[in-house]
């Protein structure tokens, strides 16, 4: 369906998954997250298909959580409650969304995702679940809400970058673009006019392999990573998401982002410029 958040097409052994919330740079609401899952368990399930290829409607890939409804509406929501808040019902609701999102992981098929314009927050918690990345040029990738009111609850990024490289990220909020993503060795990076082309070129070459030798190879490489402790970082990251939302600089910002918009606290959490704990601008 066109007005669905997430669409699924087939053509011949490619599946093609796509957010299809272009309005707001699909950002995500309370839909999409199983959506994405059952839009992964229908290309699984079809035996003809041999490559997923995931990507963003219009402008962007994926700009994060739909901060006017989980930020600037007032009043409680899926991801903040009142005070006092209960934690194990914030972290059932960050497990629930994460385990959607990691159907790309779990994925006996793998997964191309096709990142335009920006894979922010939330979208990098559904990017770095897919196994390749294809990245254009001038995209943006990043987690600002490590500044304030988050903590990617997925747990990929030490994983996909790094410690190093990662904690550069997350203790800072700074967004990379395309190249230097791919520079750090976070995908490949082309052109914005040839990303279209770079990522059917590569989902035709996988789809000419044999579907159980894709499975294979990705079951392997993934189960190095889960031996890691993957899975044990994601219960960390979620409890950690939850507990950014509800401390006093986390409540402060949601505050501040029903006072004068999530857009406005935003510009002011990325740019440095507000002091969360005090509750004023820096002097």
């Amino acid at each position: 369906m066109k007005d669905s958040p997430v669409i699924f097409e087939k053509d011949g052994r490619v599946a093609r998954i796509i957010l299809n919330r272009p309005e707001v740079l699909n950002a995500i609401d309370d839909r999409l997250p199983k959506l994405l899952q059952d839009a992964v368990e229908k290309a699984n399930a079809d035996e003809s298909v041999r490559v997923i290829v995931l990507s963003g409607a219009g402008k962007a890939f994926c700009a994060g959580y739909d901060l006017k409804s989980y930020a600037e509406d007032s009043g409680n929501n899926p991801g903040f409650q009142s005070m006092p808040w209960d934690p194990v019902k914030d972290y059932a609701f960050m497990k629930r969304n994460t385990g959607y999102f990691m159907s790309l992981w779990r994925s006996l098929l793998p997964v191309i995702c096709k990142i335009q314009g920006y894979a922010i927050a939330g979208g990098t918690d559904i990017a770095f679940c897919a196994d390749l990345l294809m990245i254009s040029e001038d995209a943006k990738l990043g987690y600002p809400p490590a500044r304030v009111w988050g903590c990617p609850p997925g747990g990929m990024w030490v994983y996909r970058l790094g410690a190093e490289r990662a904690k550069r990220l997350l203790l800072t909020g700074d967004l990379i673009d395309g190249k230097k993503a791919a520079e750090w060795g976070l995908g490949e990076c082309v052109p914005e006019s040839m990303l279209d082309q770079e990522v059917e070129k590569l989902a035709q070459r996988m789809a000419s392999i044999p579907r159980n030798q894709l499975v294979m190879q990705k079951m392997m490489v993934n189960q190095a990573l889960e031996n890691m402790g993957l899975a044990s970082t994601q219960t960390l990251a979620a409890l950690f998401d939850g507990i950014a939302r509800h401390t006093p600089e986390g409540v402060n910002f949601k505050n501040r982002a029903e006072e004068i918009g999530w857009k406005e606290a935003v510009k002011e959490r990325d740019q440095g410029s507000f002091d969360w704990t005090e509750k004023r601008p820096f002097k």
